[in-house]
């Protein structure tokens, strides 16, 4: 799998996101509680775009009338009709053997360690020769 520099980490703020392009697919980077997530921008039920999706806490209820949330802004919620998604692994809350948002790797390097590969520049040798520069390909 092919690695992407898509952003700085100030670039996606606490809470917010950013749709990038990678390979024609709109991919949608979360930055939430201090971690990045990446989901396909498109809601498997009729394609709304991620991006617009309300992040939420997880409700559950171990008793009629007692309610506890967890692991606030880490759920997603349909902006067009509601479904659910959990953003580590983009798996439905509602159905989640069936039904599941696409997910993506995520990893924040620092850029000097970025620099230093594996990342190879091409290059050439060149020569100056009286007052030309040539490029050898």
């Amino acid at each position: 799998m092919a690695r992407h520099i898509v952003a700085r980490t100030s670039e996606i703020p606490p809470g917010g996101n950013k749709v990038v392009d990678i390979a024609g697919r709109d991919i949608v980077v979360f930055h939430v509680n201090g971690e990045f997530f990446a989901l396909l921008n498109r809601c498997p039920h009729e394609g709304a775009p991620l991006e617009k999706a309300a992040c939420v806490a997880r409700l559950t209820s171990p008793e009629p009338g007692i309610y506890e949330r967890s692991r606030v802004g880490e759920m997603l919620r349909c902006p067009w009709h509601g479904w659910e998604f959990d953003m580590r692994n983009g798996q439905s809350w509602f159905d989640p053997k069936r039904v599941k948002i696409r997910s993506y790797p995520v990893a924040v390097e620092r850029g000097e360690e970025l620099q230093k590969g594996p990342y190879v520049a091409e290059t050439f040798p060149v020569h100056v020769e009286d007052s030309y520069v040539i490029v050898e390909v």
